[in-house]
């Protein structure tokens, strides 16, 4: 029959979820440190949980010696003998220890030590629970609040939601259930602690895939998500079978779907944009319901200049420039957005340029321009090679505009040369035409458009 101990023990893994391994190397530990206690650290001791009758047994080792020299960790072979009959000199004589005999102080030393590897196991089993489920997202009920964070129940854990992690103006009371996404787990003395948060991109990502189905298939893929948590969010999508439109998918029948996710983020505004392979394109998309009229891409700087007609300005950079800026993050371009007026006013000289040459129309200029050839020395500058992606421009129309593109800078030079030995002559103040540049002709150099880097500052 089961000891009273066996008993406990039993329970302790059952209740605790503690190893049963643990437990026992815990309580010989315990034991062992009692015996210490007690007798010093002179002794040989040794304990051991005996499984057959549920009890931990401790023993005292001594050497069989002919004569004794120190009575704690020897014993005559004459006594050896009367303990065991076939004892021999040389041979190492473990004596049982009357377990009881080691005193209250030392059974509450013993508890300590148990109590503690109790703590220790339970620590170490949380973290193990826990330090695979990084990325996951976990309900919880609301426990306290500490120093501006809430601390969530999670059964056998806690969590913290920093102030940082919060939803803003999100508001919460003890015993509110709480879903949030597992940042991290760390591992400290008193115990792990697992970081949540309510404002990471990933958590919008989930709460997508647990109301969609056919992106829990894997149909519907989440290629990006931008947030501003609480306010707006925007996400872009795809879809591996060309009869399943993802951004419907996502929404559900009279808007369910998006709904449910809306709902759990206390209302954040939620875009759901088309992702595309083509920058430009997905750049169009993200910057919805904006009309884009054109895109002038700056591979260089990873950027691009959006070009939207005057009265849709506004709705395409967005409140405070949210739209803009939840674009950029979401596609990973620099976002210029410029109206028509303030576009055709930025080409100035440089574009200007383009146009005075023979056989360059508009339509040509801005092929120019978009292929970072911006004015006429630009193009003097350039190859047959450089023109080679332009459509219907032959490899000989090529060759001969970048003739006339020299024979005008040509010209230009020598009428600003004419121009500053007059200014010499008649001593009047020195004036030079500056060649446009790049951060001349990009938007937000004026009131009429915003750019993404300079909304973030």
């Amino acid at each position: 029959m089961d000891s009273e101990l066996k008993r406990i023990i039993d329970q302790i893994c059952r209740e605790k979820g503690v190893d049963r391994g643990v437990l026992i190397k815990g309580l010989e530990e315990a034991v062992q440190a009692a015996a210490r206690k007690k007798y010093g650290m002179e002794y040989d001791l040794e304990v051991n949980y005996n499984e057959e009758i549920g009890e931990v047994e401790a023993f005292e080792f001594k050497e069989v010696v002919e004569a004794v020299m120190n009575e704690h960790l020897q014993v005559s072979l004459k006594e050896a003998k009367e303990l065991d009959p076939e004892s021999e000199v040389g041979d190492s004589l473990g004596m049982k220890m009357d377990t009881d005999s080691f005193g209250r102080i030392a059974a509450q030393s013993a508890k300590q030590v148990i109590m503690q590897r109790l703590k220790d196991a339970e620590r170490d089993m949380v973290y193990g629970d826990f330090k695979d489920r990084r990325g996951e997202v976990i309900n919880g009920i609301v426990q306290r609040f500490e120093r501006g964070s809430i601390i969530v129940n999670l059964g056998r854990a806690e969590g913290e939601l920093s102030h940082r992690e919060q939803i803003p103006r999100e508001t919460y009371k003890q015993g509110d259930r709480i879903r949030a996404y597992i940042l991290d787990i760390k591992q400290f003395s008193r115990g792990p602690q697992i970081i949540l948060s309510r404002t990471h991109p990933n958590l919008l990502a989930i709460l997508f895939e647990n109301e969609v189905p056919e992106i829990a298939e894997r149909i519907v893929q989440i290629m990006q998500v931008a947030r501003e948590p609480g306010a707006r969010a925007k996400i872009a999508v795809t879809s591996k079978d060309p009869d399943v439109d993802p951004v419907g998918a996502c929404v559900g029948m009279k808007g369910r779907r998006v709904q449910a996710v809306v709902q759990e983020l206390r209302g954040e505004k939620i875009d759901i944009v088309p992702w595309d392979p083509d920058a430009a394109k997905f750049i169009c998309n993200a910057l919805a319901p904006a009309e884009i009229t054109r895109v002038i891409v700056d591979e260089d700087n990873h950027s691009m200049e959006v070009v939207v007609q005057d009265d849709q300005l506004s709705l395409a950079i967005g409140k405070r420039g949210q739209n803009v800026r939840l674009a950029s993050r979401l596609t990973g371009w620099r976002l210029d957005v410029v109206g028509e007026t303030k576009y055709n006013d930025a080409l100035k000289d440089g574009y200007k340029s383009l146009i005075q040459l023979d056989g360059v129309g508009e339509k040509l200029a801005t092929q120019l321009y978009e292929i970072d050839l911006k004015s006429a020395r630009d193009l003097s500058s350039a190859t047959v090679n450089d023109l080679a992606n332009i459509s219907g421009l032959s490899e000989e129309d090529a060759g001969k505009l970048i003739r006339n593109a020299e024979q005008f800078v040509k010209d230009a030079n020598g009428a600003e040369k004419t121009s500053m030995e007059s200014d010499e002559v008649s001593e009047e103040p020195d004036s030079r035409t500056i060649e446009p540049d790049e951060e001349d002709i990009k938007a937000g150099k004026g009131p009429d458009s915003i750019s993404e880097n300079e909304l973030d500052g």
